[in-house]
């Protein structure tokens, strides 16, 4: 399927959630008992199953945190796995309430398809993954190469923009999953891989011999990658949006899951933690939720750096550094607006 059609399909499956009640998410999600998340379909520490069947990752954690703020139950969310051919169809028809999968916010699918990106959860941008053995050190050695590449995405379009403007060649591999990706890329049937530099250092951290593939140093494009919701329904936005950034404020102010019930327990010195924590004014309510709302998400999901930390950070087997996705007071540019 062409970029063009999927972009008709999901313009119509935008104008068929316009003609219904489109602002009342919320109402449907708590009466429907759960969060209807869509996320991406494997990709290890984003977005994966645990043994049991259970889903967990980075990414799923947004999730996580959305259900908490609602039912006070992180555990209260459904997942779909969906592809970068499915994902805008699964959102703007109504299956999923919020899209957590490395997307990339761009002008096009912000403004021509409809979408509300409610922040970025992590700043990213493409490279090139090659077997040690091929002998390649830069992506300007690439000419004439075959390139496994997933459909549908910003970095199908990136690709050829970036051979193009190089006087370069190459062969894609078309492929819809990771899953896909990496089978193919491991039997040779490609010589590079390309997508996000975390996709990629996530799926080289699931190899039986990581060290022998590499990430070459060129880095060809911004990735702002973050949740989604439909146009139309700000209230709705506003919960996943705010849910995010308290998560990223929690990390600022120093409020973790191993201390904020003592800090929920009575006003502490710093304002901005009472409000953040429901202590003080009315939070809450501007957004339909319970007081003590990000108190649930914190407790059971964490502030984004124990987020980061846990499934996708250096002490794992993905070994991303914070670098960008560092908080703006320690040298990255992870950003909130405040909490007043």
């Amino acid at each position: 399927m062409t970029p063009t059609i999927i972009a008709g399909a999901v313009a119509s499956a935008v104008a068929l959630a316009a003609s219904g009640a489109a602002a009342a998410t919320l109402d449907d999600v708590k009466s429907r008992g759960n969060l209807q998340c869509g996320v991406s379909s494997g990709v290890a520490g984003f977005s994966y199953t645990e043994a049991d069947g259970s889903w967990a990752g980075f990414d799923v954690a947004v999730c996580r945190a959305v259900a908490a703020a609602i039912f006070g139950d992180a555990q209260a969310a459904q997942f779909t796995p969906t592809t970068g051919k499915t994902r805008f169809t699964a959102l703007a028809s109504g299956e999923i309430d919020m899209l957590a999968r490395n997307t990339t916010w761009t002008f096009s699918r912000d403004v021509d398809l409809k979408f509300e990106f409610v922040g970025v959860n992590y700043y990213d941008g493409q490279g090139f993954m090659v077997p040690k053995a091929l002998g390649v050190t830069s992506a300007l050695e690439l000419d004439g190469a075959t390139v496994c590449i997933q459909t549908g995405t910003t970095t199908e379009l990136n690709l050829a923009d970036y051979f193009r403007a190089n006087n370069m060649s190459y062969d894609p591999v078309p492929i819809e999953t990771n899953a896909e990706a990496q089978q193919k890329y491991l039997a040779n049937a490609c010589d590079v891989y390309t997508t996000d530099a975390s996709g990629l250092a996530a799926t080289r951290s699931t190899f039986e011999a990581p060290t022998d593939h590499i990430i070459l140093p060129e880095i060809i494009s911004k990735e702002p990658l973050g949740p989604l919701v439909r146009h139309g329904d700000p209230e709705w936005g506003d919960i996943v949006r705010w849910t995010f950034n308290a998560m990223v404020i929690a990390e600022e102010l120093g409020v973790t899951s191993a201390n904020v019930a003592e800090l929920a327990a009575g006003p502490t010195d710093n304002p901005e933690v009472n409000r953040l924590l429901g202590t003080e004014g009315e939070y809450g309510a501007m957004l339909g939720l319970e007081k003590d709302w990000a108190v649930k998400v914190i407790s059971q999901v964490g502030n984004y750096g124990e987020v980061f930390d846990r499934y996708i950070g250096e002490s794992t087997p993905v070994g991303l550094a914070r670098g960008l996705n560092a908080l703006y007071t320690k040298g990255g540019i992870l950003y909130a607006a405040p909490f007043r």
